[in-house]
């Protein structure tokens, strides 16, 4: 009964991200259209190949998107209309509250990388050879929306909706202009560049990027992502506010 329960919230968080029109806009138009002026214009240097360089990059746009921008601010203004308290009363309590959530934010990313990838494969990206590759940065991927996830619920869950629906747009803002996701670090100005490379963001971005770039297991960016993740969830669920 509790799993049914569960996935019934899943059903109702994920169609209300995708009828949200503002949501998809975040969630996919922004994504889509940042994968089409990488692939067709030079605005930027991409490493290794043009085409998966890029799709990468849209990949870990759309993770910060769902799993961050958009759960803080819907998570924000549920408190606010004393939604998480109400159902946090009911049979599903707490927990499946929030696993409905992560399930709606992963639902959300399949629809998004199904997209995503149709998209880039129209554009003339071709999948890697390497299925080890693939599974790891499905596994990093993963890993990157479990992280930004946890980070939008402390954020939704900790401020006033108002600062969080300026916090989170901004701070979406500052890392698709410089935070490690659709541009290399290595593109950066030097003192922001190693700023950048201790973020989550860059962790996600640069590990992709080095998996489609036919490089080594990105151990190092893993690592990173790992401890962020752990911290960001412990904080969520120490300092996390019902009400």
């Amino acid at each position: 009964m509790t799993r049914r329960r569960v996935l019934a919230q899943t059903r109702f968080e994920t169609l209300a991200v995708l009828r949200n029109g503002e949501q998809l806009l975040l969630t996919f138009l922004m994504p889509l259209i940042a994968l089409v002026l990488l692939v067709q214009t030079d605005i930027v240097a991409l490493p290794g190949s043009r085409h998966a360089s890029a799709l990468v990059g849209v990949l870990a746009l759309a993770a910060v998107s769902t799993g961050f921008t958009s759960q803080a601010i819907a998570v924000a203004f549920d408190r606010r209309w004393g939604v998480l308290r109400l159902i946090a009363t009911t049979p599903l309590g707490r927990g499946g509250l929030l696993a409905g959530k992560l399930g709606a934010v992963l639902a959300v990313l399949v629809v998004q990388v199904v997209v995503l990838t149709s998209t880039a494969f129209l554009l003339g990206w071709r999948p890697a050879a390497d299925p080890v590759a693939l599974l790891v940065a499905g596994a990093l991927l993963v890993l990157g929306i479990a992280c930004f996830t946890a980070l939008g619920l402390l954020l939704g869950g900790t401020l006033r909706p108002e600062a969080v629906l300026a916090i989170a747009n901004l701070v979406w803002v500052l890392l698709v202009a410089g935070g490690g996701l659709l541009l290399p670090v290595a593109t950066l100005p030097g003192l922001l560049a190693g700023v950048v490379t201790v973020l989550p963001s860059a962790a996600l971005g640069e590990g992709l990027r080095q998996l489609a770039d036919g490089g080594p297991v990105p151990w190092l960016h893993i690592a990173s992502l790992t401890a962020w993740t752990a911290v960001a969830t412990w904080a969520a669920a120490r300092f996390f506010r019902w009400d």
